[in-house]
């Protein structure tokens, strides 16, 4: 048996910095944690990383193993990079829904096959456990987010972080941490992190969920695990019907500080932070970045003050085109009218204001089906 060790590490320690522009925005000093620099585009190459080296660590047969992974998004392709990072194959089983941007992606990162089944995440799941994994005695089965590997690898974000604030010279801990929630893996990851370090009773953490995809809020709500009947928020990285059991529990232990946001505010924080730090995300992310604009995070947090750190994991994410996030601003402009206007803030001056700025034709070629993703 093995350590996790640091050997043939298929994740890397990414930058933590404070941003400007999002700490005039939020009356308070903000640091960006940027998990879109992991290999695989987000903070799935932590997690699912060190649970496929614990898995070599662990095994006589090494040589022999095959990882098997049912996720057509970050979690696949975070498996698919990890996995050629440490020199095994993997095999990635996908539903026909998935994007062919997403599958594109999965295969240039190096997946041995990338199998279509099923019309959803649970058929093309049955079919890799009952078929492949069932014909495959090195076969490995890597879960996107409800594994206690995962969340010792994702925890691994927090002990950079204890790292990197004392080598600005920054007491610690931080006030607030800001992190998104979906199946709940960098959730716990997060709080098991801050117990380790002893930050857990002086950092406040706040879990962002949008409308259509909160399965950790409906559960603190009901004080139960609750399946939700589907996903239909834009935010499709957080699309786990039902929270894992562990990331629920932690919530509840922790105290942690459940929000919901919609679809229009998630989308401008994408196109905020697009125009504040040059960095884009998917919408599971932007959600993160949107509590920063109208004093959303001190009404969520109103214990803050303008001295206040506040660390916002920017967990990343593949699934996202320029001409996905011109569609955002398109369909979501109006969410512009309720942001306060700050000169200070770079991205004041390019928000779209409430109103649409593309020129007809623009919209026309859209609508004309010349743009396979967009709708109007």
């Amino acid at each position: 048996m093995g350590s996790l060790g640091t050997a043939r590490q298929p994740w890397v320690e990414t930058p933590l910095i404070e941003s400007s522009a999002l700490s005039k925005a939020a009356g308070c000093r903000i640091f960006l944690k940027l998990e879109n620099l992991q290999p695989s585009g987000s903070f799935k190459s932590r997690g699912i990383g060190a649970l496929l080296l614990h898995s070599l660590l662990n095994r006589e047969d090494r040589g022999s193993i095959h990882f098997y992974c049912s996720s057509g998004g970050n979690a696949g392709l975070a498996c698919v990079t990890a996995a050629r990072t440490l020199g095994c194959p993997a095999t990635i089983v996908v539903p026909f829904s998935t994007k062919p941007l997403m599958i594109a992606k999965i295969k240039n990162a190096g997946a041995y096959e990338v199998i279509q089944r099923g019309a959803n995440w649970k058929e093309a799941d049955t079919y890799m456990r009952e078929v492949l994994l069932k014909n495959d005695v090195t076969g490995v089965y890597v879960p996107p987010f409800d594994h206690p590997e995962i969340w010792k690898g994702n925890s691994t974000l927090i002990t950079e972080i204890v790292e990197q604030l004392w080598r600005k010279g920054e007491e610690v801990p931080p006030d607030a941490m800001v992190c998104s929630v979906g199946g709940g893996g960098l959730l716990c990851g997060v709080l098991l992190g801050l117990e380790k370090h002893d930050w857990n009773a002086k950092c406040k953490v706040l879990a962002l969920e949008t409308e259509g995809a909160e399965s950790l809020n409906a559960a603190l709500q009901q004080k139960h695990l609750v399946t939700l009947p589907g996903i239909t928020s834009i935010a499709t990285s957080l699309g786990a019907t039902r929270v894992a059991q562990k990331a629920f529990d932690l919530a509840q232990q922790h105290g942690v500080k459940s929000a919901v946001l919609s679809d229009a505010e998630a989308a401008m924080g994408c196109w905020r932070l697009a125009d504040d730090e040059r960095i884009i995300v998917e919408a599971a992310c932007g959600l993160n970045v949107a509590v920063c604009y109208d004093g959303r995070l001190k009404k969520l947090l109103p214990d803050l003050t303008p001295e206040s750190k506040v660390v916002i994991v920017v967990c990343g994410g593949s699934n996202i085109t320029l001409e996905t996030l011109m569609q955002y601003r398109w369909e979501y402009a109006w969410s512009e009218k309720t942001t306060t206007d700050d000169e200070q803030v770079p991205s004041t001056w390019t928000a779209p204001n409430g109103v649409n700025e593309y020129p007809t034709e623009v919209k026309e070629k859209h609508v004309n089906g010349v743009s396979g993703q967009c709708r109007f």
